[in-house]
This record gives structure tokens, C-alpha cells and sequence, in this order.
């Protein structure tokens, strides 16, 4: 798993995000989540797959975040994460942002 930050309200990760890279996750978002303000962009473009451990990751850093008064917004999912966030129903609490039809 790679986590960037690439600005103080946006951070991408790519490769899997499972039981064994969630918590390298948490600890960046958590810390961004606490660090900013306004809406956080989480680009998960370059995410592989996602467990059940990030699944409950996500939904736990989008509840740390409204709790704090922010927004996680999350960008660019890729098909398979996608169909994943739509098969358990996740797309209806999560922020997802669609891409631009160019």
C-alpha cells in the first residue's frame, strides 16, 4: 500500500488495501482528518482491492471526519471498488466523486 499525501487536504493511496495495510492507512488519514480543515479528497484511483478490514477503515475515517465537522470525499474509485462500494450499499454514506466525462 502506498499512502501520499499530496496537499494538506488530499491524500492518494493505490495497491490493496487490506488487513495488513489498513492500519499505515488509518494513521494517515486519521492524522489529516485532525490536521485540516474543510473537505478531505481521498483519490482511490490507484486502489487495487478493498477487504472488509478497509471497507470498515473508510467508514470509520468518513464518521471520525463528520465528527470533526469535515468531509471525506472520495475520488476517482475504479470500476471494481466501485461495484464493491454499490454491493454493500456503501455509496449511500460515503462521499464518492465521479469522474469528469471529458
Amino acid at each position: 500500500m502506498v499512502v501520499s499525501v499530496t496537499s494538506g487536504c488530499e491524500i492518494a493511496l493505490a495497491g490493496r488495501l487490506d488487513a495488513r495495510s489498513v492500519a499505515e492507512v488509518r494513521t494517515a488519514l486519521w492524522a489529516a482528518i485532525d490536521a485540516g480543515a474543510g473537505d478531505l479528497v481521498v483519490d482511490v484511483s490507484g486502489l487495487e482491492s478493498v477487504d472488509a478490514t478497509g471497507l470498515g477503515m473508510l467508514l470509520g475515517a468518513d464518521r471520525r471526519a463528520k465528527l470533526a465537522g469535515r468531509r471525506v470525499v472520495f475520488r476517482d474509485a475504479a470500476p471494481r471498488v466501485l461495484r464493491l462500494l454499490k454491493a454493500t450499499r456503501l455509496h449511500r454514506v460515503l462521499i464518492l466523486e465521479e469522474p469528469l466525462a471529458v
